[in-house]
Formats: structure tokens, C-alpha cells, sequence
């Protein structure tokens, strides 16, 4: 938002300086961006007379003028504009100027072997308007001025503020105005616009369609008859210049000013080009218009349309079209000023990328209530400058604005902010902000300004307060250094040890959106329902996860296509089973794909599988404290996991809540995906379904030891019922001596040929090491025999021969 001090004079009264206004700008939280002078460079272009005409010698098309810049110095200056003529008014830039809009800085020159000192300007090179057939042609009223600079000499500067999208009452000059007065940087200056009185008619009838979707609340509106369209007066194109807007005619340019001043966009139509009236409606899929910006736009549905009998005249509340579009002929107009819901507009802008001034503030929140501010004002500025006669002002509603009120505790200010202010003092600010004050005892009764769609809480009102009255009145207190009893709570530390606990088991951590593309998350829904989101990022982020699956397989697919075969990524998050607060869950959720030991000239390389996802759930779960003994595993397991290679995991045998799932991923899913691995396998640990441990989670680091003696590797094939699981096999092993056995695989399972029926065949390999000496062979043969005759014993199985 830009503006200068000049302008913000209108509004407040006030015997400051511009120096102190930028530092009051920041104290109040309206950030300076950057600060322009005004280029000086204005001040060189001047009024002047063309004294004599005479064809250039050596060009048809040019010819050299003597111009009289002031008292009565004659400049000679070549100029190839047809209506240069001997007594013309117009603007001279001397060598040395820079013209506005091509940035050229002029010298002396020859063209076409005669010199010319400077040029004349036409109003399109000044960034007067579009007009650049021909040079400047200024008034009678100009000849006084001769010699003269043509801009207003201003010490002001250009002041942009980076207004936040939760104060649209800032991106008009009356609203900074309003903040600097209640921050005591001046008094705001009372401009009630007298209201139309007028007993013409509205012939043009309005009707705002009530459907689903509608994005018009509110639309009025008033008929200008036999206006005079015309070249803007000086005063409003120079307020317009100022904040390097363009002047255009005077029509469009009080619109223009009008909402650069009071942040109320408008809209003149030619009433004339109009037909039957106007119609406020969504748009239907196809339709097309060709807007103001002079390009045709295919509209989709649902799209807010200001129509007639014809068709489109403009997208409401960001751009109109050529049709209906005011032009210096046109004699009748209908000024429109309507509220826009900002979810429509934003929608709106962005499927068909217009972005204009009016879409910036309609999206932010215009004030629901200014629709007949803006009318009023324009519209005797219209009559001022164009003339004309006024109608009565027609506003047709959908929906009534509903005030807002707060109950503001007087004590929640202390608490929040750290200090104290007067109650007058809290009054005051308020009500300068515009706020409707009622006291009751202990707290006030607040009626929030329909210009502040960003207040709703107590809170917010702690905040106004704070930032009027002065963030330095904060104190500084130093934090304590010695904590007493730790700040996470045992659900942040079980989340920070889970992260430990699966990187540690080799698992690369990745961080990724809590949304993603629908089409991989259809993959991983299974019975879970769709949450698209209204206004996505990007087109294929447009749902939220309904399993971290559909993120991490998109990600290890793109390491996999860019060369790492054996990777395994983990990713500790929300996912989401429905569009409210709260429904949603945190999981760790991790993927392994390739091969084990693909590199190692000590191991043979097999892909992994789910046997390796299975030990890396159970130790994660039994390093934060859970007993493994108590585990119960099936395989019922979603839809996305392979259903003869997949399992779930209970804390116990009661079944209440899944604890984990585990297992490769389903080989269809793989196919469509087009994943080029040899095996891929996941896991997923719901953090909501466990118990949180007695343990410290501190207490439970692991402990891990590296002996430098030889290892020593045994294979067991074991017949065992089929009820058995492999896990039962692991477990009794790890219990014959813990201090020798150091790993347990599952390398193969069998069940067929050879192998009784309701039987199968279950190989592990047993890696045994002591950190005390070197075994021998009776020592692995004693191990050995005693690993057979404990699973026997606790299981029934029997050592295949």
C-alpha cells in the first residue's frame, strides 16, 4: 500500500513531521517497506508555448519548434507530433529529465542534422493516461503557468507499507489514518459525506440471484444521468500520480480515488450499453467475456458474474468488461458499490490469474457497511466534475450484517501483555479505533467496527491495546536458566524417542506435506473417506492423507529412479480420517526397499522382507518399554499391505487397540506405480493407541556392545505346527543365554512337498558371539544343542533332517 503524507493530511490533523510519521508507522505494526523521494526530476518538466513551427530540412514527418520555456527563453526542439502547432500549451522536459515511462534520460542530440534541446512530452510518455497520439495539450488556465513546473512541487515521499492480510482497513489512507490518530500522532479529521438526498428514480433494475454459491451479499448502486465525461482536474490527477497510479478520464479516476482513500472499490458502467437491467449470478461453465484488461476469459461455473440480458459485463469485485465499460461519449452511468464474499474472489482470481486492486482488497475484507459511504462520494464528486443529476441510492441485500460483540476482561490484559494501562486509557484507544464502549463492572462490553473482519477474541483486543499504546512498554525478562521439572509432556517425549528410536534401525527421516496427490493417496485410503482441500497449494496437492504411505512411496520412488537401490525412509506425523478439528492421528510410518547386505562379502544379499519390518516394530515398541512377551500378532491388515505377507500388531492379548501394522506392500500397488525395487516393505506405529509407559523414557537408552572376538553363524531349519509363528521361535532362542546369542534371522519358510500337513517349515540363522573369549567347538556345540532342545521343548517343533 502505498501512499504519502500529503494524502494521509486529508484525513489527520497534525503539526508532526514526515520523519516522525515513519517511526510511528512501524511502533503501531504497520511495517515501512521502503521510503522514495518523489523523483526531483518532476520538478524539471515544464509548462510551455510553441512559439514557431517550421518542416525539419532533411525529414517529411518532423518539424522544429521554438518553444518558450519561461521567460521568454526560446528552446529549439525537434518533435514529430502531428498536432504541434504555433500556440499550443504543452509540457517541455529539458535535457537532463528522465521520462517516466521509458526511464530515458535525455541529452542534447542532433536528429537528423539539427539539434534539439530536450523534447515535448506526450501524456502516455508522463504517465498521464494512454494517450500518446501526439504531444500534451494544456488548457487556457495553463498560460499563466508558463515556465512553470507542471507537477506540484512536493517534499514528500513515497511511503510503502507492507500491509499484513488480516488489516484490509489499512489499504485505504483513511484507515492508516485512524491507527496514527488513536496512537496520538494527531486527530482524526471528521468527513461525513452528506447522504444523497435526490427524488430521481433508479430506472435500472437489480436483482442479486439467491443460489448455492452466490459470492454477492450485497449490491448498490445509483444512475448518473447526462454526465459530461472528461479529462480529470488537476488536484485529483495530481493524488493519483502520487501513488503511481495513471489517470484515465475523470470517471474511472474517482472510482479510483475513492478506494485508494477509503478502501471502497468501485465500478461505473455505461447504463446506456446496458440491457434490462443488472442480474448478480453465478456464471455457467463456458461462458465467456472479454474484461477491461482487453483479454477474453472462459469462465467456469460457480464463478460471480455482473450480468444483464445479454450476457457477462464483469467478474465481480475484480474486473469489469469492455462492453459495459465508461468511455469519454458516455452521457448516462450506474455506479456500482457491492460487498464480495473474499473466499469467491480469491477462488475466482486465481483460476483464471487476474489480480487487480480491487480483487487485493475484496479478497482481504472490505467493510460490509461502506457500500453507501462509497456511493456518496463518488458520486458528488461526479456531479462536482462532470455534472450530471443523481438517483436515490438502490442497495439490494441477500444477507444482514451482523455486529460483533466482545466481553473484554478488564484483568486479561495484565496477564497477557506484562503490564498495566488505565482504564481510560484502554477506553480511548478503542473507541479511536472505532469501537462502541459499554463499562460493566469488571469488564467492557465492546461493539467491534464492521472495518475490522480480524477481530473476534479477547485476545485481539489485548493486541489493539498493546499496539497503540506501545510495544516498548513490554518488559524484558530474562528466561530462567535452570529448569526444575521438564517442559514436554509424555506424549511429546514418546514422539521424540519413536524418532530415535526407528533412525537408529537405519531409517532416513523425511518431512513432508500433511497433504498430498490424490492419486497415491487413493492407493493407501482403503476404507478411510476422501478430505479434498477447498484451496489446495498446487493442483496435485489437493487432499489431505488419509496414510504417510502416500508421501513416502511418491518420495523413495524418486531416490530409487535416481539411482539409491537399498534405502528405508521414516516419517512421524498426522494423518487424517475426517475434516474436523481433532479427527486425526500421529504415526510413525516407515518404508525399506531393495535388498540386505547387497554390497557385503561377508553376507549373502537377499530383498527385505517382512520379517525385517516385523523386528524393527517389536524392538522400536520394546525399547520404549512395552513387554514383548505380551505382543499378539495376526494378519488382518488393510488393503494396501500384501495379505499373506502382512501382520498387525496388540500390546496384548485383549485386542483393544492396533498398535502397528507391518508387511510388504501390496504388489499391485507396486506394479501401478511402476516402483523399480525388488522388494518394498512399511510399517505403521499409531502413537494415540499406546499406552504411554511407568518408565522414563531417559532410562531407556539402549545399550549397545561390540566384542572383538570371532562370531560364529548357525542355520536351523525347524518342522512346527502351523499355528506356531516365527515369533515364537525367535523368542525362545533370544532366552537360551542372552550374553552369546547376538542376532536372530527368519532366512526361509516352506510349506509342501515333504512337510506334513497342518505343518511347515520355518529356517533361522542364529549369529553367536561371546565378548569374553574366543568360542570353541564344544562351546557351539553345546549352544547348539541346547537352542534345539529349548524350541522343542516350549514349542513342539522338531529339527528338520
Amino acid at each position: 500500500m502505498i501512499i504519502t503524507f500529503d494524502w494521509l493530511k486529508d484525513h489527520l490533523k497534525t503539526n508532526l513531521k514526515e520523519k516522525n510519521l515513519l517511526e510511528q508507522l512501524t511502533n503501531i505494526g504497520l511495517e515501512v517497506e521502503s521510503v522514495e523521494s518523489l523523483s526531483s526530476d518532476n520538478e524539471l518538466f515544464k509548462v510551455a508555448e510553441i512559439i514557431k513551427t517550421e518542416k525539419h530540412p532533411n525529414a517529411d514527418r518532423l518539424k522544429v519548434c521554438d518553444v518558450n520555456i519561461g521567460e521568454n527563453e526560446i528552446k529549439k526542439v525537434v518533435c514529430g507530433a502531428e498536432n504541434a502547432k504555433e500556440g499550443l500549451l504543452t509540457i517541455y522536459a529539458p535535457p537532463g529529465a528522465i521520462i517516466p515511462k521509458t526511464q530515458t534520460k535525455l541529452v542534447v542530440a542532433k536528429i537528423r542534422g539539427v539539434t534539439s534541446y530536450g523534447m515535448l512530452c506526450s501524456e502516455s510518455e508522463l504517465n498521464l493516461s494512454d494517450e500518446s497520439d501526439g504531444i500534451t495539450e494544456l488548457t487556457k488556465e495553463f498560460r499563466k503557468n508558463i515556465g512553470k513546473s507542471y507537477f506540484s512541487k512536493s517534499k514528500t515521499n513515497l511511503i510503502d507499507l507492507s500491509i499484513t492480510p488480516n488489516r484490509p482497513d489499512c489499504l485505504g489512507v483513511r484507515g492508516i489514518a485512524r491507527d496514527l490518530a488513536a496512537s496520538g500522532f494527531g486527530k482524526l479529521i471528521d468527513l461525513k459525506e452528506k447522504k444523497i438526498h435526490s427524488k430521481n428514480r433508479h430506472t435500472l433494475k437489480v436483482k442479486i440471484n439467491k443460489e448455492r454459491g452466490q459470492g454477492c451479499t450485497a449490491f448498490g448502486s445509483c444512475l448518473i444521468t447526462n454526465v459530461k465525461n472528461s479529462e480529470s482536474p488537476k488536484w485529483l490527477k495530481d493524488k493519483l500520480i502520487s501513488i503511481g497510479q495513471k489517470p484515465i478520464s475523470a470517471i474511472v479516476d474517482i472510482t479510483n480515488y475513492v478506494m485508494f482513500d477509503i478502501n471502497r472499490p468501485l465500478h461505473a458502467y455505461d447504463a446506456d450499453k446496458i440491457e434490462k437491467g443488472i442480474i448478480v449470478r453465478n456464471s455457467k461453465s463456458g461462458e465467456e467475456f472479454t474484461a477491461l484488461d482487453n483479454k477474453n476469459y472462459k469462465l467456469e461455473s460457480g464463478m460471480c458474474v455482473i450480468s444483464d440480458n445479454k450476457g457477462v459485463l464483469g467478474l465481480g469485485g475484480i474486473i469489469g468488461g469492455t462492453r459495459s465499460g465508461t468511455e469519454f461519449n458516455t452521457k448516462n452511468i450506474l455506479l456500482e458499490s457491492a460487498y464480495f464474499d473474499p473466499g469467491s474472489i480469491r477462488n475466482t482470481a486465481k483460476k483464471l490469474n487476474l489480480d487487480t486492486d480491487a480483487k487485493f482488497r475484496f479478497e482481504r475484507g472490505i467493510d460490509p457497511l461502506s457500500i453507501e459511504d462509497g456511493l456518496n462520494k463518488a458520486a458528488k464528486l461526479i456531479k462536482e466534475i462532470c455534472g450530471g443529476e443523481i438517483s436515490k441510492i438502490d442497495v439490494q441485500k441477500i444477507e444482514t450484517y451482523k455486529t460483533k460483540k466482545i466481553k473484554f476482561d478488564l484483568n486479561i490484559f495484565e496477564k497477557i501483555s506484562g503490564f498495566k494501562i488505565s482504564l481510560k486509557e484502554m477506553i480511548k484507544i478503542l473507541v479511536d479505533l472505532g469501537f462502541e464502549v459499554k463499562k460493566d463492572k469488571k469488564r467492557l462490553e465492546l461493539t467491534v467496527p464492521s472495518w475490522r473482519p480480524d477481530i473476534s477474541q479477547e485476545v485481539d483486543i489485548v493486541e489493539e491495546l498493546v499496539r497503540i499504546s506501545g510495544y516498548e512498554k513490554i518488559k524484558y525478562i530474562e528466561p530462567i536458566k535452570q529448569r526444575k521439572k521438564s517442559t514436554l509432556n509424555k506424549f511429546q517425549k514418546l514422539f521424540h524417542f519413536l524418532q530415535r528410536s526407528v533412525a537408529s534401525k537405519g531409517y532416513l527421516e523425511a518431512i513432508t506435506w500433511s497433504f498430498t496427490d490424490k492419486r497415491y493417496n487413493d492407493y493407501f485410503k482403503d476404507t478411510n473417506k476422501e478430505i479434498k482441500i477447498i484451496n489446495p497449494i498446487s493442483s496435485e496437492l489437493g487432499v489431505l492423507r488419509n496414510s504417510i504411505f502416500s508421501n513416502l512411496i511418491m518420495h523413495i520412488n524418486k531416490n530409487l529412479d535416481r539411482g539409491f537401490k537399498d534405502l528405508s525412509i521414516f516419517e512421524i506425523g498426522p494423518i487424517f480420517n475426517g475434516s474436523n478439528p481433532g479427527e486425526q492421528n500421529t504415526v510413525v510410518c516407515g518404508l525399506s526397499a531393495g535388498k540386505k547386505s547387497r554390497l557385503s562379502w561377508i553376507e549373502k544379499d537377499r530383498n527385505v522382507d517382512v520379517f525385517d519390518v516385523k523386528r524393527d516394530v517389536v524392538q522400536t515398541l520394546v525399547e520404549v518399554g512395552y513387554n514383548s512377551e505380551k505382543f499378539f500378532v495376526d494378519n488382518k491388515t488393510p488393503s494396501y499391505y500384501h495379505p499373506g505377507k502382512s501382520g498387525r500388531l496388540f500390546l496384548n492379548n485383549k485386542k483393544n487397540q492396533i498398535a502397528a501394522y507391518f508387511g510388504e506392500i501390496h504388489p499391485n500397488i507396486i506394479k501401478q506405480i511402476d516402483i523399480k525395487t525388488e522388494s518394498l516393505v512399511g510399517f505403521e506405529i499409531f502413537m494415540e493407541n499406546l499406552e504411554l509407559p511407568k518408565k522414563n523414557l531417559k532410562d531407556l537408552k539402549a545399550k549397545f556392545s561390540f566384542s572383538d572376538y570371532q562370531k560364529s553363524e548357525r542355520d536351523f531349519s525347524f518342522i512346527v505346527n502351523k499355528e506356531v509363528k516365527a515369533q515364537d521361535l525367535i523368542d525362545t532362542i533370544s532366552n537360551v543365554d542372552e550374553s552369546l546369542i547376538k542376532d536372530i534371522k527368519v532366512f526361509d519358510f516352506y510349506e509342501g512337498d515333504n512337510i506334513p500337513e497342518n505343518q511347515k517349515s520355518i529356517a533361522i540363522s542364529v549369529t553367536i558371539q561371546s565378548s569374553e573369549r574366543t568360542l570353541n567347538d564344544y562351546d557351539l556345540e553345546k549352544i547348539n544343542s541346547l537352542i534345539i532342545k529349548t524350541v522343542e521343548d516350549k514349542t513342539g517343533a522338531k529339527i528338520r533332517s
